[in-house]
């Protein structure tokens, strides 16, 4: 009961953050924003989504993980009246300070921490790989559909309804902690964090992959798409819908792949191709070359994340899983940030190849530094 009740907040949220991320850039910059404020905004955006999985990892050692996502949930419904209402341009940045701008379509914020920390407890640890699989699986489905749903914003208006019903979603995912039972809680009181001495050199890495990934955001590749070759909403949508299910059945693979062989080399080697693909993209002659060569590599950039999520919940003891996961995200959150707002200058400077070119080469580093220094090192349940 308690996996399926997380399921379905996440799969309920996803949805959200699938029509968001397509939205977001076109639509700040139908209220008047500039290319740069708009990679500002995004960026804050995210940095504050990484920062409020902290808060929300020490907040749940206090009064609760349930209680946590409650609150999470209220906090993303006033994130959706605040874009859907203000137009005010002080306003609409701020609203990324929320952590719930759902730029890059995932979750970054405060649920994050809180729902993996209570999937490891819900399932047993041999079936936590599959498990930590079908949890990225049902957000990718429920992304694409979200994606998809964002043809439907044909004029102003029809997107301020969009983020009107993403303030909905928001108290549909705090009311559903309300059921679940006292098992999804940590099963020690302790405090989130202990210590992070396992997680330094990963949390590193992790930032540098961040790094990277901020200048190709899904809202960032969806404003160059828009900037580039002319696309709107009602063909952006369907895109990411399209790259959004490559993804959830990729997360599938994942999950069976990592049971075989390791969770460090699934990360690694799936992960690798997809970045080279990513540096052949500003290069596509047309559309519909950019197009097949970001779902190409849409297939295979995501695979590392359920694998990625169980590594780093079985390095650390149960009670610091929330802390573990919001202390990885913040850093990674923080570094991605960065990303967006040099995107933003980028392509508002016609200087379009750039974001993927500095996306791809760094990737590639923190593969290769990723895989040197913890190929050796097997998680908890691995052994």
């Amino acid at each position: 009961m308690d996996r399926a009740l997380l399921l379905a907040a996440r799969g309920t949220r996803a949805f959200g953050f699938g029509f968001a991320a397509v939205l977001i850039g076109v639509h700040l910059e139908r209220r008047g924003l500039p290319p740069a404020l708009i990679g500002l905004t995004l960026g804050m955006g995210l940095a504050a989504a990484s920062l409020s999985g902290l808060a929300s990892a020490a907040l749940s050692s206090r009064i609760g993980r349930r209680q946590t996502l409650l609150v999470s949930g209220l906090l993303m419904a006033v994130t959706g009246l605040d874009l859907a209402l203000a137009t005010n341009p002080v306003l609409l940045i701020t609203a990324g300070l929320t952590g719930m701008l759902g730029a890059a379509s995932v979750d970054l914020g405060p649920f994050a921490s809180v729902e993996q920390a209570m999937l490891a407890e819900a399932v047993p640890a041999g079936a936590r790989n599959v498990a930590f699989a079908r949890y990225s699986l049902t957000g990718g489905l429920f992304n694409a559909a979200g994606g998809l749903s964002a043809t439907l914003a044909t004029s102003p208006a029809l997107t301020r309804e969009f983020f009107l019903f993403y303030a909905a979603i928001g108290l549909a995912t705090a009311i559903l902690p309300i059921f679940m039972s006292r098992k999804v809680e940590s099963p020690v009181v302790a405090p989130a964090f202990g210590s992070f001495r396992p997680l330094a050199g990963l949390a590193a890495l992790f930032a540098l992959d961040s790094l990277g990934g901020g200048f190709v955001a899904n809202a960032v590749i969806a404003y160059w798409l828009h900037v580039r070759f002319g696309a709107d909403a009602s063909l952006l949508g369907p895109i990411f819908a399209g790259a959004a299910v490559l993804q959830a059945l990729s997360y599938e693979l994942s999950g069976r792949l990592s049971s075989r062989f390791g969770l460090i080399n699934t990360m690694v080697f799936t992960h690798l191709p997809s970045n080279l693909l990513l540096l052949l993209v500003p290069l596509s002659p047309s559309l519909p070359w950019a197009i097949g060569l970001l779902l190409a590599r849409f297939a295979l950039s995501q695979m590392d994340v359920p694998a990625r999520q169980a590594y780093v919940v079985s390095i650390v003891p149960p009670a610091e899983r929330a802390g573990a996961v919001a202390m990885t995200g913040a850093v990674r959150g923080v570094a991605q940030s960065f990303g967006p707002p040099l995107a933003g200058v980028a392509i508002g400077a016609a200087a379009f190849g750039l974001p993927f070119f500095a996306a791809g080469a760094l990737k590639i580093v923190y593969d290769l530094a990723l895989f040197k220094a913890f190929r050796n090192r097997r998680a908890e349940h691995e052994r």
